[in-house]
């Protein structure tokens, strides 16, 4: 969560085992931003989970005969990754850190 951004106050009503829990492992001056973290990760989800429900039946088996089985499948992936490790080559970009 950005820091920077402007801060609004919401009343909210959990329930008491919820806000328990909450109180004992959360130090009074983190719980904002506690919750504020859980709550933009479950935003994340649901917001993945509405796009995987919208993008569902967009891929048919018959538009893609060259995936029929699994070990096509894991030979498109490894092509894939490939050409990513050989575009990262071009640029000159190494898997070593330092």
């Amino acid at each position: 969560m950005a820091n920077k951004t402007s801060m609004q106050k919401m009343t909210v009503t959990l329930p008491e085992p919820l806000l328990n829990r909450l109180r004992e492992r959360v130090p009074p001056r983190r719980r904002s931003a506690f919750i504020a973290e859980a709550l933009e990760e479950k935003l994340a989800l649901e917001e993945q989970l509405a796009a995987i429900e919208e993008a569902a039946g967009c891929w048919g088996d018959e538009d893609h005969p060259e995936m029929g089985t699994d070990e096509e499948i894991d030979e498109w992936l490894s092509n894939l990754r490939r050409s990513w490790g050989d575009r990262l080559a071009e640029l000159g970009v190494t898997g070593e850190s330092g």
